[in-house]
């Protein structure tokens, strides 16, 4: 998984290169810091040393990983916080039954999450 932190990666160094450090939230800003590159003839593939530099942190920050009811406890932590959208990357194998999951428990588990009060 630590492909998708990787392809993040150039979206961060792109705002880094545009608006620099300063006003970005700095653990963002250090998790591309010590990057060394990115070979695109190996974009969004799993195992390829783009992600060499990725931590467990850095998973745990941009993936939703584990059984049904962690995805779930994530998903709605996320939308405590106001996220309204994700997207599914079906990537690593076996991709109809995830689809299927996702359809049958945990899009439903999370069709009455309150939406996050804008302050």
């Amino acid at each position: 998984m630590r492909w998708f932190p990787a392809l993040v990666s150039n979206h961060v160094v792109d705002l880094v290169k545009r608006y620099g450090e300063k006003g970005l939230p700095a653990d963002l800003t250090a998790y591309v810091r010590n990057r060394p590159g990115y070979d695109y003839q190996h974009h969004a593939e799993s195992g390829s040393s783009n992600a060499a530099f990725v931590d467990d942190e850095s998973v745990d920050r941009f993936c939703v990983t584990g059984e049904v009811e962690e995805h779930i406890e994530k998903l709605r932590q996320l939308a405590a916080i106001g996220v309204r959208q994700f997207n599914i990357y079906l990537m690593s194998g076996d991709e109809e039954r995830i689809l299927e999951i996702y359809g049958e428990r945990i899009i439903p588990a999370l069709a009455r999450v309150p939406a996050a009060s804008s302050a």
